[in-house]
Formats: C-alpha cells, sequence, structure tokens
C-alpha cells in the first residue's frame, strides 16, 4: 500500500482532527479509573462505592451511543460532534468551579462523562465517508487508535490529583477540551456523500440484521475489553500487587497503550490479510494471555501478559471496523452507534465483573478467565459467519477489499 495514495484518496485534515476529537473524549470517558483512589480517600467511599464510580461513565457511554450515532446520520457527525464536546466541557467547569463534594454530585458528573464515550459514533463515520473500501480498515483504525487519550488519563491523573486535589483535574480537563473544539471546528469536514436522511425510527429496523448482533459480540469484547482494563487497571495494580496510585497509573499506561497504539496495525492487517482471519488471530492470543492472567502470578509477569493481551485486543476492535463500513455502506453512523454502544456495554459489564470477582473472590482470577470464555465464543462465531460473509456482500465482485 502506497502512503502517498493513501492520503490523497480522502481529506487529511478531518482525519487528523477526527483522531484528537476522539482522543480527548476517550481521555476524559475513563477519567474516574484513576480519580477513584484519592476520591475515595476524600469521601470515604466503600469498595462497591468505588467500583460503581468507575463503571457508571461505561454504561452511560452505552445509553448515549446509540442515539448519538442516529443523529450522526441525521444531521452528519460534525454538528453533532461540536455540541457533544461542548456540553462535556460545561459539566467539567461546572464539577470544577463549584467543588463537588457529595458522592451524587460525583455519580452525575460520571454519567457526563459519558457522552465523551459516544466520541466513536462521530469520528468513524465521519472518516470512512471520505476513503474507499481498500483504506477502510487503515482509516478506521486510525480513527479508532484516539482511544490511546486513556494513557493520558492513566499516567497524568494520578500525578495532577497528588499535586493540585482532585477536584482540580476537572479543570484541567477542560483546557485540552477547548483546544479541540477550536481545532475540530475549523479542520473537520463533512463529506459531500451523506447518507438518505430518513425518520429516526427508521434507523432502529437496522437491528433486524444478523450481522449488526455478531458485530456487537465481537466489539463488546475488543473494544469493551480495552476500555474495561483502562478504567479498573489501577485499581488491579493498588489492591493485587500494592502498587501506590502514580505507579500503578504508569503500568496502567503501559498497558493500555499497547491496545491503542496497535489498533491502526490492526486494521492494516484486515486491509492487507482480510478482517476475518485477522479477527481469528487475534482473540486466539486474547483467549491464551488472559487465562493464564487468572492465576496468581507475580507482577512482572502479569503486566507483560497484559500487555500482549491488550495488545491483541486493540487489533482485534481495528479489524471489527475494517469489516463495518464494507457491510453496512448506507448506515454507517447508525450501526457504528450501535456497535459502539455494544463496545461501551461489554466495557461496562467486563469492569463490573472485575469488580465483582474482586470482591466476592478476594482476586481477579474469575473476571480475567471469562474474557477468555468471551474469546472463544468469538472464535465460535466468527467460524460461524465467514463463509457467508466472503460469498455474499464480501465478494470479490462486490469490494475490492479482502473479507
Amino acid at each position: 500500500m502506497s502512503i502517498s495514495k493513501f492520503l490523497q484518496s480522502g481529506h487529511k485534515n478531518t482525519l487528523i482532527s477526527a483522531f484528537i476529537y476522539s482522543d480527548m473524549s476517550f481521555m476524559v470517558w475513563v477519567m474516574m479509573g484513576p480519580l477513584v483512589i484519592f476520591i475515595a480517600e476524600d469521601l470515604n467511599l466503600t469498595e462497591a462505592q468505588q467500583y460503581t464510580l468507575v463503571t457508571i461513565p461505561l454504561l452511560a457511554g452505552v445509553l448515549f451511543r446509540i442515539p448519538v450515532g442516529i443523529l450522526v446520520d441525521h444531521f452528519a457527525p460534525k454538528r453533532v460532534g461540536l455540541i457533544i464536546q461542548i456540553a462535556i466541557i460545561v459539566v467539567l467547569l461546572l464539577a470544577f468551579l463549584s467543588k463537588v463534594e457529595s458522592i451524587n454530585g460525583i455519580y452525575l458528573v460520571a454519567i457526563t462523562l459519558g457522552l465523551a464515550g459516544t466520541s466513536m459514533a462521530v469520528a468513524l463515520p465521519l472518516c470512512s465517508r471520505w476513503y474507499p473500501d481498500e483504506y477502510q480498515g487503515l482509516v478506521m483504525g486510525i480513527a479508532g487508535a484516539a482511544s490511546s487519550g486513556t494513557v493520558f488519563t492513566a499516567a497524568l491523573v494520578p500525578n495532577l490529583a497528588e499535586a493540585f486535589g482532585w477536584r482540580s483535574v476537572f479543570g484541567f480537563a477542560t483546557l485540552p477540551l477547548i483546544a479541540t473544539v477550536i481545532f475540530f471546528h475549523l479542520k473537520a469536514k463533512d463529506s459531500n456523500y451523506q447518507p438518505e436522511t430518513k425518520p429516526l425510527a427508521d434507523y432502529l429496523k437496522i437491528l433486524k440484521e444478523i450481522d449488526v448482533w455478531w458485530f456487537m459480540l465481537f466489539y463488546s469484547l475488543s473494544f469493551g475489553g480495552v476500555i474495561a482494563l483502562s478504567s479498573v487497571m489501577v485499581l488491579y495494580f493498588y489492591q493485587q500487587y500494592q502498587m501506590d496510585p502514580v505507579t500503578a497509573g504508569y503500568y496502567t499506561a503501559i498497558c493500555i497503550l499497547a491496545g491503542t497504539a496497535l489498533r491502526p496495525v490492526g486494521g492494516w492487517m484486515a486491509d492487507r490479510f482480510g478482517g476475518i482471519r485477522s479477527m481469528q488471530r487475534f482473540y486466539g492470543v486474547t483467549a491464551v494471555a488472559m487465562l493464564l492472567v487468572s492465576f496468581s502470578l507475580p507482577s512482572w509477569l502479569a503486566i507483560f501478559l497484559l500487555i500482549i493481551g491488550t495488545a491483541a485486543l486493540g487489533m482485534g476492535s481495528g479489524a471489527v471496523f475494517q469489516l463495518v463500513p464494507l457491510r453496512f455502506r448506507k448506515n454507517v453512523g447508525a450501526v457504528t452507534g450501535m456497535v459502539g454502544a455494544a463496545g461501551g456495554l461489554g466495557g461496562f459489564l467486563l469492569a463490573w465483573i472485575l469488580g465483582q470477582s474482586k470482591q466476592l473472590t478476594g482476586g481477579f482470577g474469575v473476571g480475567f478467565f471469562i474474557f477468555t470464555v468471551l474469546s472463544v465464543l468469538s472464535l465460535y462465531g466468527i467460524n460461524r459467519v465467514k463463509t457467508r460473509w466472503r460469498t455474499t456482500w464480501g465478494a470479490g465482485e462486490v469490494t475490492r477489499a479482502r473479507v
């Protein structure tokens, strides 16, 4: 593949804008994960309240994603994206200026942060509509790699909270968001190709398509796994290996960096070898890595395996979204919202499962074992659909992309 041809085939500024938009959105979406240790110490939260606070933004992101995806197809991505980002900035500023003190107030902020989890429903359709089939994996991988914003959260938030107090982090977070809104407004551009506007209720009919549900299953593990680990891993290192919050944040950042930075590699591999074959490889690696992590291991070995497993999950996300725009060309926004919602739901459930594993068994082993079970289930699903996909919408006479 020629990089110059790739860059010339679409709209470079829009791709860059979408990446930054989602990057900063993901940064604040998982903010409660690294902050929860500091909030818990200040407000005397129980262990159950800590895990509730961590998972609320993930669940809220699920609930918001489907309507946002529909609105993107109905009104175009750029306008919807700007409104969402401004709403998040306003809430964070209010939380910072009011010096929120109650747990109910923190829960309200956490719910609003769920809006940041809808960024993929904006960024992916915005970019996909600018590029031809043979580059969909790479384009969606680059836009999707914006979840690397979670790395900044894990690495920087504990330091900021320790130095200035956890409430100040809300104020600091608005600075890159404001810069992002300005850049996104100036540089992003909606494609001339937009799906025909339909009544909003018509978009829900897409749920009758069985392939939507398969994509939702695959993405709930790949993307959901990365988001769950982003939210819980600081607590995991803190509680399992007695690391201090800052050190736990650094190790979390290393693991999540592997999952987010390699997402475009997963998309590129899907373009080169086919999305189906790539997903099989990635979920196979995930199954083995997470099975091993479920046992009591030395911290260095657990970190190494989590890097491998999270990288495989991230690349799996890139492979999934090589296929989505090929299958649902006229409803990319709506389907992206639904599949993204499944990813957010997977993140919420997997984070909840890890938390329940710790509370009920005293360790995280059962939670990581469930990652393995879901990986095997995904491999079974891929085997069920691969022949039909390759002989219908993925056939050579239909698309130049490898499926």
